[in-house]
């Protein structure tokens, strides 16, 4: 698989200086977990799950969450995992191309039960997601995760979830993160990457942000954000990827605020009517929120609905300035480091501060490649938006 590989080549060719790279998933964790873009969630519950995921593969959805924890009632679970073993078998007899498939659980025994249950058509899904991710609740999930991996005999990752409340609180929060960091980095080569659970953040003080604001506008939220990367997510050897938090919006709300999209980007009448588009949709709110997951470190974002998934993928594709930055600075004669203007004589890369920057682009720029130099998100969203 690939992104933007649903649509055609000839569009491809005229959208990327250098195109997305192919990935499955037996590849490298650095690359999928770079490559993950928006992770879709869905109830494991849907009683034609196997057709929503293969339609979704085909609309450039890469991976896929199915839930069996807070999306369905407690009621459901049995039949929840029923559903994916019927599901999974299906899938397995249509022998298409998948997406990156995780199960959200509960509890721990679900993981080595559901592999068992799943038989031959484990060999479709790629882990597990762990919710409430602490030291003390995780170990007990990674060591199922080493279990079920030894039965199968196949690689399994592990997504944990960071939403518990001793993370949000502030006089447990640092001892918490420093029990997270020793238990992740125990369990290095099966944590993908760290997702974020924001809505449950938002819970524990009665809160939650309209369309017209971000997770960063929530300055409690925001305050965590930036500790999970502080700690979690460095760039010295030690880090993980961590991923946005969901938007939850996807219906037309009545708006207090002005719409965040300017109209500049947005020139002719096709781009205008789709600048129409997202704020009628209450995406412009989601466009903001991905530059700054971005600008504060995260990669890939939690969604709950098909629309939020070209937003996300568009908007990590590396731009053409972007790449001759990176490119510039990792050259091999700049390994001595110093300062240099870039090639679009707008800025100075100073080579040894922003050699970790380059790296994470390039990184960035294999999972989703790089638009050509006249190349903008306006047109990367119209070419992936359905029909």
């Amino acid at each position: 698989m690939r992104h933007f590989g649903h649509i055609p080549p000839v569009v491809r060719e005229g959208l990327f200086h250098r195109e997305p790279a192919g990935f499955d998933a037996a590849s490298p964790p650095g690359i999928l977990a770079a490559a993950l873009g928006a992770t879709l969630y869905s109830p494991a519950t849907r009683p034609a799950l196997a057709d929503d995921v293969m339609k979704q593969a085909g609309r450039g959805v890469v991976s896929m969450v199915l839930c069996l924890e807070d999306s369905i009632d407690d009621a459901e679970v049995a039949g929840g995992e029923a559903n994916l073993v019927r599901q999974f078998a299906d899938l397995d007899a249509r022998g298409g191309e998948v997406p990156l498939l995780f199960i959200r659980v509960r509890e721990p025994g679900q993981i080595p039960d559901l592999v068992r249950r799943l038989g031959g058509s484990a060999r479709l899904l790629s882990g597990f997601v762990l919710p409430k991710f602490t030291e003390e609740r995780g170990t007990a999930f990674l060591e199922a995760l080493g279990a079920a991996e030894s039965a199968s005999d196949r690689r399994l990752f592990a997504m944990p979830v960071l939403e518990s409340p001793e993370l949000l609180h502030l006089e447990t929060r640092a001892d918490t993160l420093a029990g997270i960091a020793r238990l992740v980095d125990k369990y290095r080569d099966r944590v993908l990457a760290l997702r974020l659970g924001v809505t449950d953040f938002c819970s524990a003080y009665g809160l939650r942000r309209t369309p017209d604001m971000t997770a960063y506008d929530v300055q409690i939220v925001a305050a965590v954000i930036g500790d999970v990367v502080n700690v979690l997510g460095r760039s010295d050897g030690t880090g993980f990827t961590i991923t946005g938090p969901v938007w939850e919006y996807f219906r037309v709300q009545e708006r207090m605020f002005k719409p965040q999209l300017r109209r500049s980007p947005f020139t002719e009448s096709r781009a205008d009517q789709l600048r129409t588009t997202l704020i009628e949709h209450d995406l412009d709110g989601l466009l903001r929120e991905i530059g700054l997951d971005r600008a504060n470190g995260l990669l890939g974002k939690t969604c709950i609905h098909p629309s939020h998934v070209v937003p996300v993928h568009a908007l990590s594709v590396v731009s053409h300035e972007e790449f001759s930055d990176a490119e510039d600075i990792l050259r091999p004669e700049r390994e001595g480091g110093g300062v240099l203007r870039s090639a679009y004589t707008n800025k100075m890369n100073e080579v040894k501060p922003h050699r970790a920057w380059a790296e994470r682009t390039l990184l960035r720029a294999e999972a989703f490649g790089v638009a050509r130099e006249d190349i903008g998100f306006v047109e990367l969203l119209t070419a992936g938006l359905p029909g």
